[in-house]
């Protein structure tokens, strides 16, 4: 069954997943992904505090004008607790961190002061309320930490370390097996022979999938025989993911296929309307999902980037699992044939996005030299300069709760 990329990614993410969760310490947890909603315990600051060293003010006026004098009535340290009273034009000495006197209007910092005796003159006018850092005002409770779904980052931590958090709950690694068929290949500590090539798409499918978050194994290459594909199929079926590169288009030496139908595949789409990478194949036997990626290397990555992304994004329970893009123009004229939507690498560069130069199906050296690609539409032929496209980023991500339409028409 051949679909468009939208109806492919709509077949992905109808799937229902049973994704497991452990439970790590926030130590550990950096690029996890959140199984609880979390809401804050514990108010930050915990109490009213000056943000400078300088006055506690208090006026029955709730004015601070140049020239006022107050009286200065003691001293609190970070730290310490003094329950000290302030009356009409009293002040109280205090440092940056310390809690402020419930009285307290505004804080003055020290070099607009002028010491005279036990009292302060205020060198200059101070609003109500400066230089004070109001319980709550950073994070209140019941405020959210970090929501279910959630990625998280150190900004993370620093949260979860402040409300006492030891230990967090998150999805467990999504487990990916890659698999590799062709009997031309060969792996890269191995001897080419004639008419054989390295075998690159594993290592960047391994690659990228660790990058994005996963536990991966590479299960093995097997020769372009059934038996020997469908033990390493046999192998893979405790993963979460399968994915594997080349074998998926029609051919006399192709088992591939064959070879996962026997062990009872089912199919959701096994051509996509995409160019390259037209015999991308996507299905699941049992609760493994498999994702068949075409043999060039180009097609492999631009669909897996597509696809396989949103795949894992999915298995370690992100709820933005939807690639997402910066609308910038092109920086020249660029024409496409029309009938298939085209998958153009190439990069971001200051407010502009330029295709490369030269890339094909088969190349290795393109993705080295991109940092995204856009996806034009197979009614569109040419864009001129100027035009805006979708740009989706590689080194970079941007990602989305809901569906965004990322192909340029």
């Amino acid at each position: 069954m051949s679909v468009t990329i939208k109806e492919a990614i709509n077949l992905i993410i109808s799937q229902k997943l049973n994704l497991n969760t452990q439970i790590v310490p926030i130590e550990n947890a950096l690029g996890r992904v959140s199984a609880q909603r979390i809401e804050a315990k514990i108010a930050l600051p915990t109490f009213d505090n000056s943000a400078m060293d300088g006055y506690a003010l208090f006026s029955e006026s709730g004015e601070f004008k140049e020239g006022y004098s107050f009286e200065v009535v003691g001293k609190i340290l970070a730290g310490e607790d003094k329950d000290i009273s302030l009356k009409g034009f009293e002040a109280v000495r205090i440092m940056t961190g310390a809690k402020v006197p419930k009285e307290a209007q505004t804080v003055i910092p020290q070099e607009n002061v002028e010491v005279i005796g036990n009292k302060i003159k205020l060198l200059k006018d101070i609003k109500i309320d400066s230089n004070i850092r109001r319980r709550g005002e950073d994070i209140d409770e019941g405020e959210i930490v970090i929501e279910r779904g959630e990625e998280i980052k150190g900004a993370h931590i620093a949260l979860f370390a402040s409300q006492g958090i030891t230990h967090i709950e998150v999805f467990s690694k999504p487990r990916v097996a890659v698999l590799v068929s062709g009997s031309e290949l060969k792996l890269h500590f191995e001897e080419l022979k004639e008419s054989q090539i390295y075998n690159s798409n594993t290592y960047y499918l391994i690659s990228r999938a660790k990058e994005l978050g996963c536990e991966v194994v590479f299960v093995g290459k097997s020769a372009d025989d059934l038996d020997s594909i469908k033990n390493l199929i046999k192998h893979s079926l405790k993963f979460d993911l399968i994915i594997t590169s080349g074998g998926v288009s029609v051919g006399e030496a192709d088992y591939t296929k064959r070879a996962f139908n026997e062990l009872g595949f089912e199919s959701l789409f096994s051509k996509v309307k995409i160019r390259p990478g037209k015999p991308t194949t996507f299905g699941k036997i049992g609760d493994t999902l498999v994702l068949n990626l075409p043999g060039n290397p180009l097609a492999a990555a631009l669909n897996f980037e597509i696809f396989g992304r949103i795949l894992i994004h999915m298995l370690r329970g992100l709820e933005k699992i939807h690639l997402s893009f910066i609308k910038i123009p092109i920086s020249k004229d660029f024409k496409k044939k029309k009938g298939s939507d085209a998958v153009i690498p190439g990069n971001l560069e200051e407010d502009s996005f330029t295709p490369l130069s030269k890339f094909g199906p088969g190349m290795v050296n393109v993705l080295n030299r991109c940092n995204g690609f856009v996806v034009l539409s197979s009614e569109l032929s040419e864009l001129k300069e100027g035009d805006f496209v979708k740009f989706i980023p590689i080194d970079w991500t941007l990602r989305s709760e809901k569906f965004v339409d990322f192909i340029t028409s």
